[in-house]
């Protein structure tokens, strides 16, 4: 919950402060799905998951949770789904790899092992960074996940600012 800083405009001789407490160590992890189809509008489809501040719970997305992800943009999308994913351990995982080898609507690539900047997603979270969650301080973790999906809804209703994210990778989407 420690906010990000950025160089902000103020009045001549009065800087800004931001007043943070830095006891929590709670947290919220995002997964999120670019999706980009040739003659169609650019999606965006996310899912946030606070940490639930048990010392003994899962403090990120398990395989499931992407699983279940996965599914749910395969419900909305409503046709067969071409991931490009990182190497992120959990998204190389054994009950995630059986998932995809189960569904024919889905297939898996893997982008080189250290490539952020040919993960469209990456220009998504630094538009969020940058724009909703600078120089906030939250007051709690409930705080944040309202911030976090309003900008999120913002960047889903603009397609532009999703098709510039795959424009700043240099990668384009064929159709062979």
């Amino acid at each position: 919950m420690t906010p990000p800083q950025v160089k902000t405009w103020s009045q001549r001789g009065r800087t800004p402060v931001v007043r943070v407490r830095g006891r929590s160590r709670r947290r919220v992890s995002i997964a999120a799905l670019t999706c980009y189809k040739p003659g169609h509008r650019s999606r965006l489809i996310y899912r946030p998951r606070p940490d639930d501040g048990r010392r003994d719970g899962r403090k990120s997305f398990s395989w499931r949770d992407y699983r279940d992800l996965l599914t749910a943009a395969h419900q909305q999308l409503g046709g067969p789904i071409v991931l490009v994913r990182d190497n992120l351990n959990v998204h190389k995982a054994a009950g995630l790899r059986e998932f995809a080898e189960n569904r024919d609507w889905l297939t898996i690539y893997y982008l080189p092992p250290y490539a952020p900047d040919l993960n469209p997603v990456e220009g998504i979270w630094s538009l969020l960074r940058r724009g909703w969650l600078s120089n906030v301080a939250f007051h709690t973790p409930d705080h944040l996940i309202q911030t976090v999906r309003r900008g999120l809804r913002h960047i889903q209703y603009r397609s532009h600012l999703i098709d510039g994210c795959l424009t700043e990778t240099g990668l384009a989407i064929r159709t062979d």
